[in-house]
């Protein structure tokens, strides 16, 4: 595995589609790229689930992240990807909904996919999931951009306040992948919801020929020409320039 931390953060990070993003990703030359946002309530463990992701190990204090991003190379279906994740901050909510900066915005339209974490712990943060599902989808414009919801702190079940089933209704309901983790005990779990996402964003950047060659299937070829109906028309042709030429 190769993981690299690279220092731009969400309010540094160039636009999309510039010279200076390119240098940013640091997969190897001709490698394709998939770009993961990963977002949420403050508190429920995104950067733990980051680095649970990237090193398979767990620290139990993180400093308040300030949006690093992170590379490490995977293997999808015998091929070799760079995948970026960008961690970010947490996400507040006010009477009028969301509080998104435009660095958090920026960085959500960047990504090819999103992790949205809430805590089991939290019943708010689980509410925000809805909310910020819809959010990340206006910001790319309806493109359904793949999205997996994480429970994160499974572990803690007296203190738990959302039971498994709300969490995998909310995501058949958004049309996500969900799965519920304990990031402190398990790191199975947490690779499989990246995976998951990584798989579905491959399969999207893949060109396919399957239905063009479908719609060529369907236009109907011009039916060969009958030789018994080619020889009538050509004698009725010179039948009519014979009469011509004998009128005349």
């Amino acid at each position: 595995m190769r993981l690299i931390q690279n220092m731009c953060t969400i309010s540094e990070y160039p636009a999309p589609g510039s010279a200076a993003a390119a240098d940013c990703c640091l997969g190897a030359a001709g490698r394709r790229l998939v770009k993961i946002a990963v977002v949420g309530a403050s508190g429920v463990g995104k950067t733990a689930l980051v680095v649970r992701f990237l090193t398979k190990r767990f620290i139990g204090d993180y400093e308040r992240n300030a949006g690093n991003l992170y590379t490490r190379q995977v293997q999808i279906e015998g091929e070799t990807l760079a995948i970026q994740v960008q961690d970010t901050p947490g996400i507040q909510v006010h009477e009028n909904g969301l509080s998104c900066t435009e660095q958090l915005n920026r960085c959500i339209r960047w990504a090819d996919a999103v992790v949205i974490v809430f805590s089991v712990t939290d019943y708010k943060s689980y509410e925000l999931t809805g909310q910020l599902h819809q959010h990340v989808q206006q910001l790319h414009l309806g493109a359904r951009l793949p999205v997996v919801v994480v429970a994160n702190k499974a572990d803690l079940l007296h203190i738990k306040q959302v039971d498994p089933q709300l969490g995998l209704q909310l995501a058949s309901m958004l049309g996500c992948s969900f799965y519920e983790v304990s990031v402190s005990e398990n790191d199975n779990d947490v690779y499989n919801a990246f995976h998951v996402l990584c798989k579905e964003v491959s399969h999207k950047q893949q060109p396919s020929s399957t239905p063009e060659k479908r719609r060529t299937s369907l236009i109907p070829r011009p039916k060969s020409p009958n030789m018994q109906d080619l020889k009538r028309r050509f004698k009725q042709a010179l039948s009519a320039k014979v009469r011509t030429v004998t009128s005349v």
